[in-house]
């Protein structure tokens, strides 16, 4: 073993107490966590070379594995710790904000997955999986044009969320490490070297918004958000609905049968979300008004006399 990794080996396992005291998932195990952490620095001399700079950044990342509760397993691809801004990051795969979702309780099941120009690729309604035809074995699939997460409510209800790639890279374009690229195309970025991975974990970071909370997940995906050179600081910014609140009024929009019903719960709905002062969860409830009311005017013969849906604004 090397001075230098030995120094940094023995900053790791100083650590054990901190370790210890924020760990939020009981399988994992430091001493392995911790060996994890030496392979990557040994198996890396540049990484190595970032850790010696700031050794305190080190530390804060073994913490930060045990208070999220993602582990360094290379064979699990849920986290990893990368050089950026001169220091040791943890980097949390979308594959491991994927599991953390599914092992505390936010989601039953879920995948996300890329579509190429080659693929068919249709939505089948708020509550149902999408239909995505491939042809994984095709000499060329074409670009990437979109992304999707779908996932498995606890339930039994499925969720899907698309994105296109020009949300994708509208996303991309805010985050600090694709303008430190722009300015000097030498630094290291994730969107260059793993650019299906980032356009994945944008979907599931954006997605995530509208499945039941839990706090592991939510500490995730903040500190992707503020503690990374990954970090869309914009989003945090962004008003977040009251989840309970949308998600009643979302609910009775779905269930409506006719555009009548429709705008009557329309209407109650404004009302209740005026009073709550919640403009965001405004936004999600028109979302799903306007696509169940073209819904059942598609279903529904014309009908002159049927009153159309009117929207008003809701005053934060």
């Amino acid at each position: 073993m090397s001075n230098d990794l030995a120094i940094v080996t023995q900053d790791i396992y100083a650590c054990r107490d901190e370790f210890l005291a924020v760990q939020s998932e009981p399988s994992l195990n430091f001493d392995r966590e911790a060996n994890f952490a030496i392979q990557i620095l040994e198996g890396n001399s540049y990484t190595l070379r970032v850790a010696l700079q700031n050794r305190q950044a080190v530390i804060d990342a073994v913490t930060n594995i045990a208070s999220i509760g993602l582990s360094l397993n290379p064979a699990k691809k849920q986290a990893y710790f990368v050089p950026r801004k001169g220091k040791i990051c943890l980097d949390i795969s979308y594959m491991g904000l994927m599991d953390l979702a599914m092992s505390t309780g936010s989601v039953r099941w879920g995948q996300a997955k890329l579509v190429y120009e080659s693929d068919t690729f249709e939505l089948n309604g708020v509550d149902q999986p999408p239909t995505h035809k491939t042809k994984p074995f095709a000499p060329d699939r074409g670009h990437v044009i979109g992304v999707y997460v779908v996932i498995k409510t606890a339930d039994g209800d499925y969720l899907t969320h698309p994105m296109s790639m020009a949300e994708v890279i509208a996303i991309r374009d805010r985050s600090e490490a694709w303008k430190a690229y722009v300015k000097d195309n030498s630094k290291i970025c994730p969107w260059v070297t793993d650019p299906g991975e980032m356009t994945k974990k944008t979907c599931v970071k954006q997605a995530y918004k509208y499945w039941p909370k839990t706090e592991r997940l939510e500490k995730a995906i903040h500190y992707l958000n503020t503690e990374t050179d990954e970090g869309l600081k914009q989003v945090s910014a962004v008003p977040q609905p009251n989840y309970d609140l949308a998600e009643k009024w979302i609910a009775l929009a779905n269930a409506a049968i006719t555009r009548e019903a429709l705008t009557e719960i329309w209407k109650s709905g404004v009302e209740a979300i005026r009073e709550a002062k919640d403009p965001a969860s405004y936004e999600a409830f028109k979302t799903v008004v306007v696509a169940r009311g073209e819904e059942l005017k598609a279903a529904q013969q014309a009908d002159p006399a049927n009153e159309e849906v009117e929207f008003e604004e809701v005053s934060a």
